[in-house]
């Protein structure tokens, strides 16, 4: 009797357990499989896409595809090449100095730190295409329409950024070994970059990937910013493709996709280490 009391919990527990695999299998393949589908597309021809838009199978027609959308009157590789340096340093910006930020509201006591804050919550709260008019009228009155810049500079200000990160700095930074740093002869930089940056490298990775797949899918301020066509962006140079009046190239469309998407899931892939760390470790135990 006891045995047998005994094996029925194990039993349970192993189809409980079964279950929940491929429930997750199912849930993964539903994930993958659009994808997939799309890197699959990028292969075939127009009328293949047409005739059967879904296929499990690559086929013949991805030199083809991409000498389409070599031959149109913009350069998606120089999109690409765009699109990669607006990005990254997009990224790069909002998460240093929404890092400089926090450590900012966290490590240092002064009078004005709970109504700075509150106004970075206030500034959450304001949609960003109320201010694009003015923004792009400021940028143009400064010259710096068609410039990269005028994309990259503006993510130093990411109120949803410092927000996270104040959040996860609060609990995981040692304000007693800022202190010992400091004591030690160490400047505010130097224990930044030294000691807080690695505490932070999971929150981090985390809003870097979401800076980074915000500013690369971003189509209305460069569209509005970038008149250009060697200035255009991938989103752009994507959206131009689905507007030609004459024939729609779906197999050169699906590789454009496909190259717009291929850098965000790098990203995700590089950094998702560090987010998986970050979940059940904290920085510092006392």
């Amino acid at each position: 009797m006891t045995g047998t009391a005994i094996t029925k919990p194990k039993q349970m527990r192993k189809q409980s357990n079964l279950i929940l695999y491929v429930v997750c299998i199912l849930l993964a393949v539903l994930a993958i499989f659009p994808f997939y589908v799309m890197f699959i597309n990028a292969t075939r021809s127009t009328y293949e896409v047409q005739a059967h838009a879904i296929s499990l199978f690559p086929s013949s027609f991805l030199a083809n595809n991409f000498k389409v959308l070599s031959d149109k009157s913009f350069n998606a590789m120089t999109g690409f090449v765009n699109s990669l340096i607006i990005s990254s340093g997009a990224t790069l910006c909002a998460v240093y100095f929404s890092t400089l930020t926090a450590f900012a509201l966290v490590a240092y006591s002064w009078r004005l730190r709970q109504p700075f804050f509150t106004f970075i919550m206030a500034v959450m709260m304001i949609p960003g295409q109320v201010t694009s008019i003015g923004f792009y009228q400021f940028m143009y009155k400064l010259g710096m329409t068609n410039n990269f810049l005028a994309l990259i500079l503006p993510a130093v200000a990411a109120p949803a950024t410092v927000f996270f990160m104040r959040q996860y700095m609060m609990p995981a930074l040692s304000l007693d070994m800022c202190a010992s740093a400091r004591i030690d002869g160490a400047g505010e930089f130097r224990i930044f970059n030294s000691f807080v940056i690695p505490i932070m490298m999971p929150a981090i990775a985390t809003q870097a990937i979401f800076t980074f797949v915000s500013s690369w899918n971003n189509l209305f301020m460069p569209m509005i910013l970038l008149t250009r066509k060697e200035n255009a962006t991938m989103p752009i140079m994507v959206s131009w493709l689905r507007g030609d009046i004459y024939k729609t190239e779906y197999g050169a469309v699906y590789l454009a996709l496909a190259m717009s998407v291929l850098p965000l899931l790098i990203v995700y892939f590089v950094l998702s280490k560090y987010i998986i760390a970050g979940v059940a470790l904290g920085s510092v135990k006392e």
